[in-house]
C-alpha cells in the first residue's frame, strides 16, 4: 500500500467555493457495496435509503471562529494563527503563518477591523512544521466574536456571507478548527421528517483537529502519524447504538469524524461509554466494528479521509465513484456534495 494508491486528479473547477441553498439541496451519490452499484439523487431523499430502526451518528461539535491576526512584537509583522487544540485555559496549539515565530517571540492580536486588542500571545514552543504551542496573555475565548475568523479550508477561496453555514444545524459543543461537513447538509425539517419515520439519532462529538489540514507526505501511509483529537460517547448513544443492532438496525455515521469516534468507543468489538483522546488511524484491512453505513462528503486526495473511505468500501470502488463523481459534475470538498455509503 503506497500513499500513490489513493491519488487522483482533481480540476480546481469541481472544488465547492460556497454552500447551496438550501442545505438540502446538494446532490448525493449512493454508492451500494453489496450492489457494486451507484446511483444518483439529492440529499433531501437520503431518507429512501434508511429504513425505521436505523440509527443516525451525528458528531455534534462546533466551529469556534478559530482564526486569528495579529502583529509581531516589535516590527509588526503580519502573523496568522489557526488555533487547533486547547490545552489549559491560556495555551492552546496552533498553526502559525509568519516569519521568525521562535521560542518567546510575541504577537498583538488584532480585531476583524485591524485594531489592536488587550490579548497577545507567545509562541511557547516550537513543533513540528508549522506547528507552535502558544501562551495567550488571558483566555482568548471572550475576545472570538471580535477577532476570530471562521477557519475556512485554504482551498476555499469565496467569502463566507454567513458563518453560520459552516455548522451543522445540530452543533452543540463547541471546540472544533473545522466542520464536520457531511452533516452540512441537514436541515432541522429533514432531520424531523426521518425522526418521524422512525429512523433514530444518537449525537457524539469530536473535535476536528490538525489532521483535517495535514497531507499524508510519506510514500507509505502507515508511516503517517496522525493527530490526536478530543471526543467523546455518552452512555445514552452507546444505549441507542445496541437497542438498534437488537432491533436489526444500521449503525450508520454521519461523516468520517463520527466513524472515529464509533470505533474508538468499540474497540473492544462492543460500544462502551468514552471520553479523551484518539488517535485511531483507519486504513484498508481496518476491522470495522460499530459502522455499517455512512455518509460523507468527497476528500482531497492522498489524505487519511480518502483512506478510511477505501477502508470501508474499497480504494478500487471508491476512486471509480470518484471517477463517475467528476465526470457528473458533483462538487467536491467541504461546501461540496455526498455520498452514502451502504
Amino acid at each position: 500500500m503506497k500513499t500513490d494508491d489513493f491519488d487522483y486528479d482533481l480540476p480546481v473547477e469541481c472544488i465547492a467555493q460556497t454552500p447551496l441553498e438550501p442545505r438540502d439541496a446538494s446532490r448525493l451519490l449512493v454508492l451500494d457495496r453489496q450492489r457494486d452499484s451507484l446511483e444518483h439523487t439529492t440529499f433531501r431523499e437520503v431518507g429512501r435509503y434508511l429504513r425505521p430502526g436505523d440509527l443516525l451518528v451525528l458528531n455534534e461539535t462546533r466551529v469556534i471562529l478559530a482564526r486569528l491576526f495579529g502583529r509581531k512584537l516589535p516590527g509588526g509583522g503580519r502573523v496568522e494563527l489557526l488555533l487547533l487544540k486547547r490545552i489549559d485555559e491560556q495555551t492552546w496549539e496552533a498553526l502559525a503563518g509568519g516569519k521568525g515565530l521562535t521560542t518567546g517571540k510575541q504577537v498583538q492580536v488584532v480585531d476583524r477591523a485591524g485594531e489592536a486588542l488587550a490579548l497577545w500571545v507567545e509562541i511557547d514552543a516550537v513543533l513540528e512544521g508549522p506547528l507552535r504551542r502558544v501562551r495567550f496573555s488571558a483566555p482568548p475565548e471572550p475576545y472570538l466574536a471580535q477577532a476570530g475568523h471562521v477557519p475556512l479550508p485554504p482551498y476555499i477561496h469565496a467569502p463566507l456571507a454567513d458563518p453560520e453555514r459552516y455548522q451543522t444545524v445540530y452543533a452543540r459543543q463547541t471546540g472544533s478548527a473545522a466542520a464536520p461537513t457531511a452533516g452540512l447538509h441537514f436541515t432541522p425539517r429533514l432531520i424531523e421528517e426521518l425522526t418521524g419515520r422512525g429512523i433514530g439519532l444518537a449525537n457524539v462529538t469530536l473535535h476536528v483537529g490538525l489532521d483535517t489540514f495535514a497531507p499524508v507526505t510519506e510514500d507509505d501511509p502507515q508511516q503517517h502519524a496522525i493527530h490526536t483529537e478530543w471526543c467523546q460517547v455518552s452512555a445514552e448513544t452507546v444505549q441507542a447504538i445496541r437497542v438498534a443492532r437488537q432491533a436489526g438496525g444500521r449503525v450508520i455515521a454521519v461523516g468520517t469524524t463520527s466513524v472515529r469516534t464509533l470505533e474508538t468507543c468499540a474497540a473492544a468489538g462492543q460500544p462502551e461509554p468514552y471520553s479523551g483522546p484518539t488517535s485511531l488511524y483507519i486504513l484498508p484491512g481496518y476491522p470495522f466494528h460499530l459502522v455499517d453505513a455512512m455518509i460523507t462528503n468527497f476528500h482531497l486526495p492522498r489524505s487519511t479521509l480518502i483512506m478510511l473511505v477505501s477502508a470501508f468500501a474499497g480504494r478500487e470502488r471508491v476512486l471509480d465513484a470518484y471517477e463517475t463523481a467528476k465526470r457528473e459534475g458533483y462538487r467536491f470538498y467541504s461546501f461540496g456534495d455526498a455520498m452514502l455509503i451502504l
